[in-house]
Order: structure tokens, then C-alpha cells, then sequence
């Protein structure tokens, strides 16, 4: 197995409801990445959104300034996506949406952003997903200026789906980490450094 590469770059994990157990793909994420940070909430089975975007700031602030990356899941990518619509200013850097859940499902079709999310966002999603119609998938992924990626019949991308291992997933923390690192040496250039644009 390739070991990630080495990076400031830090990995942030929000599960959805009941958090992500030890096979799912999100605790197999993490652990492949030393320094990774799971948000987690006082009470899994409580979808409550504004309590779990509070909980994931809290946790950034608490974690130290990054940049990070985040790797959320089902709920979790709709506490994601209200923590961003609350907060001024963020060091999130780029999202990974896999499986969101359908907002109509709890009540938040019209309290979460109808723009673009303020950074780069890959959304995944299943053609069978039974927790958002394929249909919406694609909507909200256009509606939230995602990149989007269709599995195909792959359910609810969790372990009852057959998901423990997803190394798409750690494919895109490697991309985004090699795409984070060239754009901040472009930022610490020195200008001696592009005499050839002269």
C-alpha cells in the first residue's frame, strides 16, 4: 500500500448520523492519515444542524489553523455546508461529498445555501442512493458548484454497501494535498523567480 505523502495539509472527518464506524470509509481515511481530526458530536442520533456545524467549528478552532481538507459524509455534508454558510472565514480548503443526504429529508430544503460553497467541492454520489434520489443528487451538487462524480449502484457508499476501503477518496486527499502544496509555492515565489515573464 503507497503511504500518503507528507504535507501541512490536514484532514478533517465529518460523519452523518450515527457516526462512522470502525469499517466504514471514513474511519479508514483517517486512519491512513496521522493528524486527521473526526469531528464528533454529543449525541449521534440527533440530527440537529446548527448544534453539529457548531460542533465542527469548535473542533477546527480547537485543532489548530491547517489548511484542511475535509472528507464529509451523508448528514455530515449538510452540517458542512451550514458551517460554511455561518462562518465568515475559513481554512477549509476543498471538500470531498459523499452521499449527502437529501436536505427535504430533515426539514432544510430552504436553510442551507442556494450558491456555490466557498471552495474547491468533489461530490460522489450513487445512482441508488436511498437517501437522496439521483435526481436532486446531481441538482444540489450544480447548486453547490461541485464537482460531480456518479459511482453508479452503489447505495448509501457505506459498509452496508460494501465500503470500508474507498481509495477514491484517498486519491483526492493526495491530489488536493499535491494541488495545496504547488499553489502555496507559487505564493512564496520570490520574484527573482519569474524573470522570465520579463
Amino acid at each position: 500500500m503507497n503511504k500518503p505523502s507528507e504535507s501541512r495539509v490536514r484532514l478533517l472527518i465529518v460523519p452523518g448520523l450515527h457516526n462512522s464506524g470502525p469499517t466504514h470509509w471514513q474511519s479508514w481515511l483517517q486512519a491512513r492519515y496521522p493528524g486527521a481530526v473526526r469531528v464528533e458530536q454529543s449525541d449521534w442520533g440527533e440530527p440537529a444542524i446548527d448544534e453539529w456545524a457548531e460542533r465542527l467549528g469548535e473542533t477546527l478552532a480547537a485543532a489548530g489553523p491547517g489548511p484542511w481538507l475535509v472528507a464529509a459524509h451523508s448528514f455530515g455534508c449538510l452540517v458542512l455546508a451550514r458551517h460554511l454558510q455561518t462562518q465568515a472565514a475559513t481554512n477549509l480548503r476543498a471538500a470531498l461529498l459523499v452521499a449527502p443526504a437529501d436536505p427535504e429529508r430533515f426539514g432544510l430544503e430552504y436553510s442551507l445555501p442556494a450558491e456555490p460553497l466557498p471552495l474547491r467541492c468533489t461530490w460522489v454520489a450513487s445512482s441508488n442512493d436511498p437517501w437522496m434520489a439521483f435526481a436532486r443528487s446531481r441538482d444540489w451538487a450544480q447548486r453547490w458548484g461541485c464537482r460531480w462524480l456518479n459511482l453508479g449502484d452503489a447505495g448509501h457508499i457505506n459498509v452496508e454497501a460494501g465500503f470500508g476501503p474507498l481509495p477514491l477518496a484517498a486519491r483526492w486527499v493526495e491530489a488536493e494535498n499535491q494541488r495545496l502544496e504547488k499553489d502555496r509555492r507559487f505564493e512564496r515565489a520570490d520574484l527573482s523567480e519569474w524573470s522570465f515573464a520579463v
